[in-house]
């Protein structure tokens, strides 16, 4: 009888595969990547491709996710963005309608042809517009998804600037999709720029890309773009095969689609590990996108990202922790240099205060159905994670730190300046001194 060799670690794995809207155990892993290894792929764009190309049965189309050495549930794996890189030279978004008919509960989710009733049908592009998307079985057009207002968008990645076209440009770029949307070789979703909407030209804007949707598997299958607390809401006893409990979306899910623009080359995410080898993906790269994401898309691209990775021993979390970039962080949760912490000595000093803390930027994601409830999510996960009170966690925040939307209707992300020791403790205070330069008492470099 023979028996399979276990894979040896890699240094790095790369990835040019994808899954079809979903992640969790279904899926396959590659690797293992060593621990302290990276992970290189291309990723497709996320949201519109996969909208209107009715197999998805998932919002976005992720990589296949990739196994970590040494990577056990109740662990959490430490995520640094070395690479963050645009490779589409356009793209189309804007606010979306549904198209009654096309889905069963949940367009994103379970498509099909209203025509021939077909669910999740093999379609094709025909032409430009919105009937351009149309049913392999039948013919007809099928598209679950429609503008109420959205635009094209060229980019320039070397000068980090983008500028939205008017309807005769988009036309043009939708006659060339694929030279222009640049989507990876084996991505499987139809370009956006084949709608070419044009309802807003001439709006020139800067580019900052960022991962939308990265992180570890859920410990169930579900749709990747559902992979948080708002978004997942709609699996609640829903009526296709994602159908879920309250109690078992908050036991399974990862919180990777955080759609939070902080998630950008040199940033660190902390990821829970929910399954064995911790299944590590990534997608939905955004061109730009400011805070709450209000439109409900940013400008979605194809790109190229280049990961590093850490097992971080027994750090049991239910969602993700970020060490944001220095120039990304609130001004109140900023470190203080070695000349404002004199002036803090010198104020200590004159009133008899002789205990200084040293401590560091610590961002906790928090994610629910509203604002609200998602802030609150955030706030009990630093609350729980840290083993410092909540209330304390609601004055830190205050007046060392904020609270900032990263999406809407509920992605939150709280951050405050954390007691080192405790940082010591989750075994993630290596990580905070080398992304701010602190040393031993928390203080910057100039």
């Amino acid at each position: 009888m023979s028996h399979e060799q276990p894979v040896a670690p890699q240094a790095v794995v790369s990835v040019n595969t994808y899954t079809r809207g979903v992640i969790g155990p279904r899926e396959a892993m590659l690797g293992p990547v060593r621990d302290g290894g990276r992970i290189v792929t291309g990723t497709p764009p996320g949201c519109w491709g996969p909208m209107i190309t009715p197999i998805f049965q998932g919002g976005h189309e992720v990589t296949q996710p990739v196994a970590v050495e040494g990577a056990e549930v109740g662990d959490a794996v430490a995520l640094k963005i070395v690479r963050c890189e645009v490779t589409s030279l356009a793209t189309s978004s804007g606010v979306m309608e549904f198209v009654e008919g096309r889905y069963v509960g949940d367009p994103f989710v379970a498509k099909l042809c209203s025509a021939c009733g077909t669910p999740a049908p093999s379609s094709h592009v025909e032409g430009t517009g919105d009937e351009a998307i149309r049913c392999d079985v039948c013919g007809a057009e099928v598209n679950a998804f429609r503008f109420s207002h959205g635009y094209v968008i060229v980019l320039d990645r070397e000068h980090r600037v983008s500028l939205t076209v008017d309807a005769e440009v988009a036309q043009r770029i939708a006659r060339m999709p694929s030279q222009l949307a640049r989507l990876p070789e084996l991505s499987e979703q139809h370009s956006i720029l084949s709608l070419a909407r044009a309802d807003m030209s001439g709006v020139a804007a800067h580019m900052q890309p960022f991962l939308g949707n990265i992180g570890t598997m859920p410990s169930q299958d579900l749709p990747d773009s559902h992979n948080a607390g708002d978004f997942g809401s709609f699996l609640v006893d829903a009526p296709h095969a994602f159908g879920l409990s309250r109690e078992a979306l908050e036991a399974h899910k990862t919180d990777g689609h955080m759609d939070t623009n902080s998630v950008r080359e040199g940033a660190i995410v902390i990821c829970p590990v929910k399954v064995p080898g911790a299944g590590v993906y990534m997608g939905d790269m955004h061109a730009q996108q400011g805070n709450g994401e209000v439109a409900g898309h940013a400008t979605d691209v194809a790109g190229e990202v280049e990961l590093q990775v850490e097992v971080i021993k027994g750090l049991a979390i239910d969602g993700p922790i970020l060490l944001q970039r220095p120039d990304d962080l609130p001004p109140m949760a900023r470190p203080m240099t070695a000349a404002q912490r004199a002036h803090v000595r010198a104020l200590g000093d004159r009133y008899g205060q002789t205990t200084i803390e040293a401590n560091a930027p610590i961002t906790f994601i928090g994610s629910a159905p509203t604002l609200n409830e998602a802030t609150k999510v955030g706030l009990e996960r630093a609350a729980r994670v840290t083993g410092l009170p909540y209330n304390e966690i609601l004055n830190r925040a205050t007046i060392a730190g904020s609270i900032e939307i990263s999406r809407l209707p509920g992605v939150v992300r709280v951050t405050f300046l954390c007691p080192m020791p405790i940082l010591e403790r989750l075994g993630i205070a290596h990580l905070a001194r080398a992304q701010y330069g602190l040393d031993e008492d928390g203080v910057a470099s100039e």
